[in-house]
């Protein structure tokens, strides 16, 4: 079983919310170049990864696509998966102003 949460801005930025995200859960984020999702920063542990994704990513028509179609007014998501639920870490990422929480899947 896997818990993945979504969370979106319109506040911040990719570089801003890497910084705030490092500094609320002592995480390094490496930053990653992908031709499918464009420049996104990941890091995790053992038991949990976060990622932080812009939502428009380059399309092949030269047209920005969104990762998440389904909120499109978020400019910046962080998408999280850990084995279970990590309340600790809900609580934690709740905490960061203008971050909001955009939905939860159990797989």
């Amino acid at each position: 079983m896997a818990d993945h949460h979504t969370y979106g801005t319109s506040t911040h930025t990719a570089s801003e919310l890497v910084r705030l995200v490092s500094d609320r859960l002592g995480l390094v984020f490496i930053e990653r170049d992908s031709d499918y999702r464009g420049v996104h920063h990941l890091a995790g542990t053992s038991n949990k990864q976060i990622e932080i994704q812009p939502n428009p990513i380059p399309g092949d028509d030269e047209e920005d696509d969104l990762y998440a179609p389904e909120h499109p007014s978020a400019r910046v998501l962080l998408l999280t998966i850990t084995p279970a639920p990590d309340p600790a870490l809900q609580s934690r990422l709740d905490s960061i102003e203008g971050l909001i929480h955009l939905g939860h899947e159990t797989l």
